[in-house]
């Protein structure tokens, strides 16, 4: 279902905002390259930089607000930087233990029935205190369903998927110690697909990652976000935000000149 013109100014209201208050609190790189600066000019490192530093905090400063605004369309609640809660039952903690155990000795992922084993200890034995935990984004369908995601860069460290698992599990555990009987899922989201047109390389998650039930990549997140067709309505909102604001972005980086 296609966006409204209500739904788009929306987005784009976000997104423009966002960009803004980056180049209001941006602040380059006060090393001296000056052979670099004799070749491409100061203007030009300085956008370099600004592209580096917005590339670092695209997620929080971008897609998070973006995410969240999208999400509030379609769904009753949608909240980033979320609250999960700060306890999780020691017994909890074993058993997403002997999870990753399994899997690390091969056994297929199977998220669905993860989340059933870690309910049936969620509120058992001591309840153990943790710092605050918070995901990028909390949504909450019409049905009830919670839906908790991890806004991670394009091509995350694979070697750090292990600890990916792991938090998704923790997030479960850590909200059914609160809200035992809730339908609880946790995600993985990868905003756009970097090795496109070629399909993203899922094979280097296979193992670890339940492909089905624990990652969103590109289309697969935005259309579950704000319905099919998302996506590429999310694409040209960003064009036409970057073609208005092409002259105010141009004026910025003359002074570097």
């Amino acid at each position: 279902m296609p966006l409204t013109k209500e739904q788009i100014n929306k987005i784009e209201n976000t997104i423009r905002e966002n960009l803004r208050n980056k180049f209001k609190t941006y602040k380059p790189e006060t090393s001296n390259m000056p052979f670099h600066y004799r070749l491409l000019g100061k203007d030009k490192m300085a956008l370099y930089s600004f592209i580096q530093s917005l590339n670092t905090t695209f997620g929080t400063s971008i897609f998070e607000p973006v995410a969240e605004t999208l999400a509030t369309l379609k769904f009753p609640l949608a909240q980033k930087q979320f609250v999960v809660g700060d306890t999780i039952s020691e017994h909890a903690q074993l058993e997403i233990q002997h999870i990753m155990n399994e899997l690390t000795t091969g056994k297929n992922p199977n998220k669905i029935e993860e989340i059933e084993r870690i309910r049936k200890v969620a509120v058992s034995g001591k309840l153990n205190k943790l710092k605050t935990v918070k995901v990028d984004l909390f949504v909450k369908s019409k049905d009830g369903t919670i839906h908790l995601f991890e806004l991670k860069t394009v091509k995350p460290n694979i070697s750090n998927f292990k600890d990916f698992k792991r938090t998704l599990l923790e997030w479960v555990a850590i909200y059914l110690s609160k809200h035992p009987d809730a339908n609880v899922h946790s995600y993985i989201a990868i905003p756009y697909n970097p090795y496109e047109p070629k399909p993203y390389e899922r094979w280097t998650l296979k193992g670890m990652l339940d492909l089905d039930d624990e990652l969103k990549v590109a289309d697969e997140f935005w259309d579950f976000l704000g319905g099919k067709g998302t996506y590429s309505e999310l694409l040209n909102c960003f064009e036409r935000v970057g073609i208005e604001l092409k002259a105010e972005v141009e004026e910025y980086f003359s002074k570097f000149k």
